[in-house]
């Protein structure tokens, strides 16, 4: 079957991933602060782990997207 693509569901899937995607966010940020800390990093120690942090984190929100997307045109949800 056809995935249902209006503007409905696409508005949908927008906002679920938005929602998403700040929640990863907040996890994410949270971590990176709390082993900046616990470490004492400061400088050019944060951003480097910030560098570190930001594969990851690209990852998780393109899954989030992805995932929010797919939940909300398929045709089995509506």
């Amino acid at each position: 079957m056809q995935r249902i693509k209006t503007f409905k569901t696409l508005s949908r899937a927008v906002s679920a991933a938005s929602f998403l995607s700040v929640q990863a966010l907040i996890c994410i940020g949270t971590v990176y602060w709390a082993v900046a800390e616990t470490l004492g990093l400061s400088g050019t120690g944060a951003v480097i782990l910030a560098v570190i942090f930001a594969a990851p984190s690209v990852f998780a929100l393109v899954t989030v997207v992805r995932m929010a997307f797919d939940a909300e045109t398929d045709p089995a949800n509506q």
